[in-house]
């Protein structure tokens, strides 16, 4: 399964968690998508397989205005073999979709949308620099549903300064009830160069304690997979049954796929290659960095991603791949997990057991190959 990401590094305003590459900039949009469409032309014998996914990311690619998607549709549906059945996503903010913008969407082949909600919580929203409301973000869905997208995600953060385990239920109670197909929940990091990383070196917010996380995590588990048709597919993902992510799922299964845009990443099976994270510089110059992937580099992201996921390591595939020794390493290293009941072995399958999700950072790294 072959898949095409682009990266759409137009924001409004930067978010105080956000180290992604966006540029606040949008009188340079038009002419960013005349370049994106012009590296389409450019690569398109890249991929000669049918494409499955479409992957509108960013940055907020509902920033984008109709004849921007024109644009891009013209182009990606003219240079690429498309299959008919493509997942076609796209990101968005919900004080974007408006009834009017909305009905633009319908006018496209996207058939599902990403939401960034992150929290139905009004001070936790505020923390986050974000630009909507709560009821603005739950309008966002009804509207979206009414308009007849049936496959929606919404992403939630958890782990926040000051969050309760009370406002981490509610916020999970209120999208249980809105009844979307999807949800990605990711705990907050403090990366370097964003706003948050330096108010917590300044002191001035302290982060979740361990406990409380761990309980978070729990509780995001439970509450989705009990009774509410969510299945739990990779760490930090949930999907009702045929609602997975084909896109995220594509990179977690090491397909190949082609990154368009600044910044945008591109894998084609050996090597990896980005485009330079900078909107003028990609307007000028389709700078691009490749890396050709070593067999222990293919070997470790082969053990985290298979971990990572409902469909574990295929034990057979690792020892065909890349040999015994390999083979034998991740064998030996799991085996003290095993005895402990954190992995276990299902026929040919490698796989995190439910006690071992939440300590699978440790697990992943003592599978993986170190030089």
């Amino acid at each position: 399964m072959a898949g095409i990401y682009l990266h759409i590094p137009f924001c409004k305003t930067r978010c105080t968690y956000c180290d992604f590459y966006s540029n606040t900039d949008e009188l340079l949009m038009d002419t960013f998508v005349e370049k994106l469409c012009a590296e389409a032309r450019i690569r398109k014998d890249e991929i000669s397989e049918s494409i499955k996914t479409i992957y509108f990311g960013g940055g907020t690619p509902s920033q984008l205005k109709q004849m921007h998607f024109e644009q891009i549709f013209d182009t990606l549906f003219s240079e690429f073999s498309v299959d008919e059945n493509v997942e076609i996503t796209l990101e968005t903010n919900p004080d974007d979709l408006s009834p009017e913008y909305i009905k633009m969407l319908v006018t496209f082949p996207f058939n599902r949308l990403s939401i960034g909600i992150q929290s139905f919580d009004e001070r936790e929203l505020k923390f986050l620099s974000r630009r909507h409301s709560a009821q603005q973000a739950i309008k966002a869905v009804k509207n979206a549903q009414q308009a007849g997208f049936n496959n929606i995600s919404i992403d939630l953060m958890y782990g926040l300064p000051g969050q309760t385990l009370d406002i981490w239920q509610k916020n999970l109670q209120q999208t249980i009830d809105l009844n979307v197909q999807h949800v990605s929940a990711y705990h907050l990091i403090y990366e370097e160069d964003t706003k948050m990383y330096s108010l917590l070196q300044a002191g001035k917010i302290n982060p979740v304690d361990e406990q409380t996380s761990t309980e978070m995590f729990s509780m995001l588990i439970n509450q989705l997979t009990a009774n509410n048709g969510f299945i739990h597919y990779e760490i930090s993902n949930f999907g009702k049954l045929n609602y997975f992510s084909r896109h995220n799922s594509s990179y977690w299964l090491g397909e190949k796929y082609i990154g368009l845009g600044a910044a945008a990443h591109s894998f084609d099976g050996d090597n990896r290659s980005w485009n330079v994270s900078s909107l003028t510089q990609y307007i000028n110059t389709f700078e691009r960095v490749t890396e050709k992937l070593v067999i222990t580099e293919k070997y470790n992201e082969f053990i985290f991603t298979g971990l990572r996921t409902i469909w574990g390591v295929d034990l057979p595939k690792l020892k065909n791949t890349f040999g015994e020794k390999f083979h034998t390493f991740c064998l030996k290293n799991a085996q003290k997990y095993i005895d402990n009941h954190l992995v276990e072995i299902k026929g040919d399958i490698l796989k995190l057991s439910h006690e071992g999700i939440f300590i699978s950072d440790g697990i992943m790294s003592d599978l993986m190959w170190v030089e």
